[in-house]
This record gives structure tokens, sequence and C-alpha cells, in this order.
């Protein structure tokens, strides 16, 4: 009989660009204010890279870390999965380029797209590799840099966005402990709600941007917001369902950060106190698929979570996608 493992998380890491883009630096780009973007999002600064500086650089510096912690060498790994939707190439990719740098000679590498619920996309992978033994060490790396198709004159989404990356390294754990259960879906048929155009741009897109590059991130916040309320409290109870576990038994819940609202309106249909729910939103804004590896990394370094707690991680975002799941934290 082949033997299956327990797939967890053994190190972690997070980098976030050494510029802050304020509110009040905001009110002198964009016609808003401090006080109307911290109501409405909660989010008070953001950090930006700089112009010269490739996005996978900062996906570099969070694997780093992140084998560090764990004690692992960059030539064990496996196989390196790189969540974005901000390459710096179409080719090579991501992943392959944070290979090369952090010298991962024998992985394979590549990219994965389903934009801010990327991370748990890329944990459901990982799961399957190493729990049929077929891998032992998987680095996954959240690694964004939106300020690069923010379009800064579109005042209802250039407050949102920030750059970042965390990476987390998953690989073999003790039984009972690592991935419970994970859960991903996906509406193309919204997908029109959240767009960054590449290698083509339709009359549709070209009609909705207020800017002179058409290719930047837009967004119908009214539509986003009402799907990503509904799926976090729909992604954080199947998951539940799934493991047969109550939401008492549950530590902490590390969504995705886009919006004070949002993170409030599903604490409210889930019934548990804000607290419970994990945020740095005011200091980073939404950094996509890198946010809950950041988010996982601050609060196990601000001791939020110990050895043995169940925690939930849920996310949403273009596609649009969703994912979840459940880990019981080993470290």
């Amino acid at each position: 009989m082949n033997r299956t493992y327990n797939c967890g998380i053994l190190g972690l890491g997070s980098s976030l660009p050494e510029k802050v883009l304020t509110n009040q630096d905001l009110e002198k780009m964009v016609d808003t204010s401090d006080e109307w973007i911290t109501k409405r999002t909660g989010i008070s600064e953001r950090r930006i890279l700089d112009e010269d500086m490739p996005t996978y650089k900062l996906g570099v510096e969070a694997a780093k870390k992140a084998l560090a912690d764990a004690g692992v060498e960059a030539e064990e790994v496996d196989l390196i999965i790189v969540t974005t939707e901000t390459p710096d190439y179409l080719t090579p990719s991501m992943s392959c380029l944070i290979q090369s740098e952090i010298g991962a000679t024998r992985a394979a590498a590549f990219d994965l797209n389903a934009a801010c619920s990327g991370f748990i996309y890329g944990m459901s992978v990982a799961n399957q590799f190493i729990k049929s033994g077929f891998y032992k060490y998987i680095l996954i790396v959240g690694c964004e840099g939106l300020s690069k198709v923010t379009d800064w004159k579109d005042r209802n989404t250039c407050v949102l966005f920030g750059d970042g990356a965390g990476a987390a390294l998953f690989g073999p754990v003790e039984e009972g402990y690592g991935i419970i259960t994970t859960y991903t879906g996906a509406i193309g048929e919204l997908g029109k709600n959240l767009t960054i155009p590449c290698c083509f741009v339709s009359p549709q897109d070209i009609e909705v941007r207020v800017g002179e590059n058409k290719r930047t991130l837009w967004m119908d916040g009214g539509e986003v917001f009402k799907f990503a309320v509904r799926i976090m409290e729909h992604g954080a109870l199947k998951v539940l369902e799934d493991s047969g576990l109550t939401m008492d038994d549950i530590k902490l819940i590390v969504p995705h950060q886009a919006n004070i609202r949002i993170l409030e309106g599903a604490a409210k249909r889930l019934d548990v106190p804000n607290d419970k729910i994990f945020s740095n939103l005011h200091k980073y804004g939404n950094i996509s698929s890198a946010s809950i590896p950041v988010g996982l990394d601050e609060s196990y370094r601000q001791n939020l979570i110990s050895n043995g707690d169940n925690l939930i991680l849920v996310g949403f975002g273009g596609g649009l996608t969703w994912g979840s799941a459940i880990i019981k934290w080993n470290k």
C-alpha cells in the first residue's frame, strides 16, 4: 500500500516594499480624501514598488525567508508555484525567475493565476503532490505588483491596491496536523466585473477606463463587493462542513485583505467577533494573492496562532474565483 503524508506549512516569509503611499499622498494625486478612503475601505497606507524594480524580487526575498524559517535549503525544493496576476513577463514565468535567483536547481516551476484566491489554489495543488509522496517540499510564493497595473487617475481603484509578496514552504508534517481540507471554485460569467487586459483589449475595456493606458485594472466595485461578502461566508462554512469542525474549533480566520467592510460583513454573517478575523489591511491595502501568506506570516510572528490551532484561510477575487481551507497549525 502506498503511504500518504499530511501536508503542512514548514516555513513562512514575507517582503513588502519600503516605499509607503499614504492616503494623504493620494489626496494630492486624485480627487479623494483620507476620511473617504478610511471609512469605505479601512486602508490608511499601502506599499509601492519603485518603478525600476521588478516584482519578482519581492518574491525572492519572501522565498528566502520561508526557507530559512523552515531550515530547508533551496536545492531541496521540488516545486515552486508562484501565484500572481501581475507577472513581470509572460515568459519566463515568475516561478522560473525566482527559481534561478534562489538557486532551487532541482525544482520544477510554474505560475498560477487565480487572482486573489491564488494562494488557496496553490495550497490545493501542493496538498495533492505532498500527500501522495510525489514531492517532499513545495514553495508557494504569492507575489504581486498591483501598482504597475493601477490607473492612478481612477479614484475608485487606485486607493485600494498595493505591492507585496508572501511565501510558504509546504512539506510533510505529523499526522493530524497541516491541511485538513481545501475548497476552490469559480464563476467565470462574472469575470467581466474585474479585468486587467494583456494581449487583447476589447472595446468594453477601452470604454470603462478613464486613463490613456487601457491595460490597467478596472473593477465594478459594487458587484465584486456583493460577491466577496457572500463567498467569504460560503467558503468558510463549506470547509467547516467538510472537516466536521465548528466555528468554536477555529482560533483565527486569515482572509484575503480587500476591504474592511467585506471583512466586517462576513464576520456578521458568520456570527464571529471582528477580532477573530485577522486584518492588516490598514497597512498594505489589497495585495491580491500575497495577502493571505503575508497575513499568515504576521499572525505567526505576532504569536496570534500556536501549535495545534485550527485556522480558516479564505480568498476571493478576479475570475471571479474563490478558495478556502482549514489548516491545523504545526509550528
